[in-house]
């Protein structure tokens, strides 16, 4: 009953330990070389070694990257909360911010230097860019979908549209705007990475250019290893805040 229990309350962290002993157990039996796809077990071992190393890159991509996503939350919410409430703007700006997020943002990189040089200002820019996107999609879909019905029976109780948006809309929206956080958070540490591969002398990225360079291949595992860890420890952050201030929207009827 335990076992069952575990399995049930906790089937991602039980599918992951099987991955990673299925990813060892293939390294030992082929004897794959480390060069060409190091095994756990090779990867902590780097972790272990290069510790401050890592740490030092870790930090410096984590604080970019949470300046890029707070500025695109600040942007996100603005734009969506614009785009939302108007349906003139929705029109009018909805399809030119789809056409801006089609573009590959890595392209923004060399441009970016251009304009700020090598260092954060990229990385911070790439994050912000690449994550502001779904931020204002929710917000503006949290707004745009209230029902006819009740902006009327509102407005029949003397509600004002100002009313409407703030009393009812903002409350609406959370649930959309929490999700987009969980999902921009991610993208955000793609675009510091990305940038930091470019146009950093540190971070993770820079990280994994030296050591891929230096045929470093457990050190560079490692270092995403790192990214995918920082990036759902933000996310399972923003879920727990979202069971705890949205738990109106999931509750079954």
């Amino acid at each position: 009953m335990k076992q069952a229990t575990f399995v049930y309350r906790y089937p991602a962290l039980l599918l992951f330990f099987v991955l990673i002993l299925a990813w060892q157990g293939i390294c030992v039996i082929f004897k794959v070389n480390e060069f060409i796809f190091p095994s756990p077990w090779q990867i902590i071992q780097s972790l272990i070694e290069f510790h401050s190393v890592i740490l030092k890159h870790a930090w410096a991509t984590f604080w970019t990257t949470m300046i890029g996503f707070l500025i695109s939350i600040i942007v996100g919410v603005f734009f969506g909360f614009v785009i939302g409430s108007s349906r003139i703007a929705y029109d009018a700006f909805y399809p030119l911010m789809t056409a801006f997020n089609a573009l590959p943002k890595a392209a923004f990189v060399p441009i970016l230097v251009v304009w700020f040089g090598i260092g954060a200002g990229p990385a911070i820019l790439t994050a912000f860019l690449i994550s502001f996107f779904p931020i204002m999609v929710n917000i503006a879909t949290g707004l745009a979908t209230l029902e006819p019905e009740l902006e009327d029976v509102l407005r029949v109780l003397g509600a004002s549209r100002k009313d409407i948006l703030f009393k009812i809309g903002l409350p609406r929206c959370l649930p959309y705007f929490f999700a987009s956080l969980k999902v921009a958070i991610t993208l955000a540490f793609v675009g510091t990475t990305v940038s930091e591969m470019n146009a950093s002398n540190q971070g993770i990225g820079y990280l994994l250019v030296s050591a891929g360079s230096a045929m470093r291949m457990p050190l560079a595992f490692a270092g995403l290893a790192v990214i995918g860890v920082m990036a759902m420890l933000m996310y399972e952050l923003f879920s727990a805040i979202e069971k705890n201030t949205t738990a109106w929207a999931h509750r079954k009827s």
